[in-house]
């Protein structure tokens, strides 16, 4: 990273820190901020789980260097992680060990011989986010340190919620223990280097910005498509599906950005409002324009043959206000489909020559991330026949190995420590995004209606709806 943030001393305590997203994700993004020197010195790790468990042992299922060329670890910055972490056997649901966990940040502090900045990642089922986040409050672990001197934070994994009431029900019970500033909630797409290359690309590209709507866009489209299935996340997955997991949340935020008014500079009211402003402009979906289907293996996979669980979604959605008049929106994500691939395409079009003649740009963000330009040409030769050409940027081709972007969870947790809210959804932004998936909600639930089903590995059902 060329940019070295400078970063608080910070207790990061991780709920659920022997679970998958932790030992995927959040575990090897911290061992890359100790190897990179971007944590602070005193920084310390306090992993919390039920299981009686080393630190060692952790460690030892845990794919730590994942991201490092042949997987090897860098001796100095392992050494450095496992020296400043710790893992403590606790039960988030006992609300005994709260105070006893506040007494032992406080010892630290005290060793250390200065005030840290508490962060709490609750990395466990979100059916516990209620329970834990009142016990946090109840334990008095959600002030600042001992000496009032620094800051305490909530990281809070999606779902935010399962539908709106339930959302509006967590944010409620989450403000009387956490002001709306000490909520981080993550959406780690949006922390992608590419999602935020799409706003600085709309903001530094004048050539772009003239035409940036509906007089000149024909279609936006934001897809998410994915090899893998539920890959053991069935007690996850079922009943949650791919419009909740994914388009609720990850890809209403990628629309947000890619059609969303610039924002009157880069800080981070100036973004929130902005997204929030085109998220609440959005029409409620129609269940009739959406498409929903179930790869062939699903029921199978979680044993339930009677699963109404979507795992390929698309819908369709306009965009309110004067930029997007009659432009339609369509989200779409699928599992155990035949490629991976994440990108947001703009078509572009000029009715008042050809209507049908139209250039495409799209962002991807994988994989290859990058940004391509399809544009017509004449061919060579005494004809003026057309053909398309490309104009294409990549992250490796142009920055290449040396120069890699931070992972998205390296970026989150930078964020978090330094408290820039910027690529974290607000209360707002998350429920104006319950808003707009709330009827095809209703109308999926508890019922298999217009379910299809679909070959894995296949390139998904028909989305027309």
């Amino acid at each position: 990273m060329s940019d070295r943030p400078s970063l608080e001393p910070s207790i990061i305590v991780i709920f659920g820190v022997t679970g998958d997203l932790s030992k995927r994700y959040l575990l090897p993004a911290l061992y890359h901020l100790f190897k990179d020197n971007l944590l602070n010195e005193h920084t310390t790790i306090i992993g919390l789980t039920r299981q009686s468990m080393t630190t060692d042992e952790l460690f030892g299922q845990v794919e730590l260097c994942i991201n490092e060329v042949d997987n090897i670890c860098d001796p100095a910055g392992l050494k450095k992680m496992r020296e400043n972490t710790e893992l403590h056997q606790f039960d988030p649901a006992d609300p005994v060990g709260y105070p006893k966990l506040l007494e032992y940040l406080n010892q630290l502090e005290e060793k250390q011989g200065m005030c840290l900045n508490r962060l709490y990642y609750l990395s466990i089922p979100p059916q516990l986010f209620t329970d834990v986040v009142h016990n946090i409050g109840a334990g008095g672990l959600n002030g600042s340190c001992q000496h009032g001197t620094a800051k305490t934070r909530l990281l809070v994994e999606k779902p935010f919620g399962y539908d709106l009431s339930s959302a509006e029900a967590l944010i409620a019970e989450t403000s009387k223990v956490f002001k709306e500033e000490q909520v981080f909630r993550i959406d780690h797409y949006l922390a992608k280097e590419t999602v935020q290359n799409i706003l600085t690309f709309r903001q530094h590209n004048p050539v772009f910005a003239g035409i940036w709507d509906d007089a000149h866009i024909k279609t936006i489209e934001v897809v998410a498509r994915e090899k893998i299935g539920i890959a053991g996340r069935k007690n996850f997955y079922e009943g949650v599906g791919a419009l909740r997991d994914f388009i609720q949340s990850h890809l209403l935020q990628l629309a947000a950005i890619t059609t969303m008014e610039l924002p009157a500079d880069s800080s981070s009211q100036s973004i929130h409002e902005s997204r929030q402003a085109l998220l609440e402009s959005i029409t409620p979906a129609d269940p009739a324009l959406a498409v929903r289907a179930q790869y062939d293996s699903y029921k199978d996979e979680v044993g339930n043959p009677d699963s109404t669980t979507e795992t390929f979604a698309s819908i369709k959605l306009f965009i309110g206000g004067e930029r997007w008049q009659g432009t339609p929106l369509t989200i779409t994500t699928g599992k155990s489909l035949a490629e991976k691939r994440t990108e947001v395409t703009v078509t572009f079009t000029n009715p008042h020559i050809d209507s049908e003649v139209t250039n495409t740009l799209t962002f991807r963000l994988q994989p290859n991330e990058g940004i391509h330009l399809e544009l017509r040409i004449k061919k060579p030769g005494f004809d003026n026949e057309l053909e398309d050409a490309a104009m294409d940027f990549s992250y490796q081709h142009t920055f290449g190995e040396s120069s890699p972007h931070p992972d998205a969870y390296e970026r989150v947790l930078v964020d978090a420590v330094r408290g820039d809210r910027t690529l974290f959804a607000t209360s707002a932004e998350v429920l104006a995004s319950w808003r707009i998936t709330e009827p095809i909600i209703q109308a999926w639930r508890d019922n298999a209606d217009g379910m299809t089903t679909y070959a894995s590995g296949s390139t998904g059902p028909d989305i027309a709806p």
